[in-house]
């Protein structure tokens, strides 16, 4: 499998007589633009008013304080795993496996919080949830680890092997909810015990779901939008992965390169999956997430490798999400009309991209 480098080809462009930074803000909003007229005709084409079907996937998820708190909620997953996917992918490492990642650190939280979870513990709730987190953050650097050992020791494919663990991380949380972690009081259902309150994040908005996890993404976005952009070690990283060579001759290391892009990325996504099942879950199930480590991956390249640009991309995916549901039940549609939005989303973004790099090189020979 050809390594997706044209994804990001554009953001690397400097074109002549257009702004770099303008050309990479415009391809998303064309995309973007481009999905929701499609989306229109593909209302049109099942039977459905198109202006009910764009209202419910842009209006309806945003009518009230509580349903705004549904969306930011779902930025929460999506956000933290895009930040890490986003280093990884600037430095030229292609994780693919933020899912089975996320999954792990949600399965390493679990297990620290049921650790605590019995009469008696002693243990202030706070300190637990920050031990969970730092337990969340372990398990996802651990199984991203897995992926760049491979990848060093003997240059194995990064996207097969992530993607390949993701499968392996979904069998893993499926063995410990029917064993280890089990509820023995849970009538035989494939979960954990449900979490004590003391041990839940808490809640920011009043009669919402959103909780401290969303004040916690927005100072790590601003961390990493320091790190990449404003720190020498940002820079090494980079170069270490997108030009070897040169990394080399500067003295950087390829090899640091892969280790910390993989380490950053799986210790963001196993954060993710700590504040999920501390979160709006409470307890560790098999669905803790619904491709959340996936779709990041659209989040990422929507937002341009940007971490702010993360948080923006975040919501418009929190809200095909939550509008697929909602179309599933106020116009009966399937709930996969959601994933057709996120792929047609990524099909006009990538297409834009290979146009306007086209474009820009036609533009740069001819002058």
């Amino acid at each position: 499998m050809a390594k997706p480098i044209a994804l990001a080809s554009p953001l690397m462009l400097a074109p002549r007589g257009l702004p770099s930074r303008a050309m990479a803000c415009t391809s998303p909003l064309l995309a973007l633009v481009l999905t929701l007229a499609f989306g229109a005709l593909l209302f049109l084409w099942l039977g459905k008013d198109p202006v009910a079907g764009l209202k419910v996937f842009l209006i309806d998820p945003v009518r009230d304080q509580r349903a705004i708190g549904e969306v930011l909620l779902k930025t929460v997953p999506l956000v933290l795993c895009a930040l890490g996917l986003s280093v990884c992918y600037r430095a030229n490492v292609w994780n693919i496996g933020a899912e089975g990642q996320l999954i792990v650190g949600g399965i390493c939280a679990a297990a620290t919080v049921l650790a605590f979870d019995v009469p008696g513990h002693g243990m202030n709730g706070t300190a637990v949830l920050v031990l969970a987190s730092l337990a969340g953050i372990g398990g996802g650097m651990l199984w991203a680890a897995i992926t760049a050992l491979l990848k060093d020791r003997f240059n194995a494919n990064e996207i097969l092997v992530s993607l390949m663990l993701t499968y392996i991380a979904q069998q893993l949380i499926l063995y410990v909810v029917n064993g280890p972690l089990k509820d023995p009081q849970g009538m035989n259902f494939p979960q954990s015990k449900v979490f004590s309150s003391e041990f839940l994040l808490p809640n920011l908005l009043s009669g919402s779901r959103l909780h401290a996890g969303f004040a916690v993404m927005l100072v790590l976005v601003a961390l990493m939008t320091v790190f990449v952009f404003r720190s020498f070690a940002g820079y090494r990283l980079q170069v270490g992965g997108t030009a070897p060579a040169a990394a080399r001759y500067a003295g950087f290391s390829a090899r640091a390169s892969l280790w910390s892009a993989l380490l950053i990325s799986g210790g963001f996504a196993g954060l993710a999956g700590a504040f999920e099942v501390t979160g709006p879950i409470g307890q560790l199930l098999p669905s803790i997430s619904p491709g959340y480590g996936f779709t990041a991956i659209i989040v990422a390249f929507v937002g341009r490798l940007h971490p702010v640009g993360a948080v923006f991309g975040g919501i418009v995916m929190s809200l095909f999400y939550i509008g697929g549901e909602m179309a599933q039940s106020r116009l009966g549609l399937p709930s996969a009309i959601g994933w057709v939005f996120q792929g047609m989303l990524l099909f006009f973004l990538l297409a834009c991209d290979t146009l306007i790099d086209n474009r820009l090189r036609w533009r740069a020979r001819a002058a």
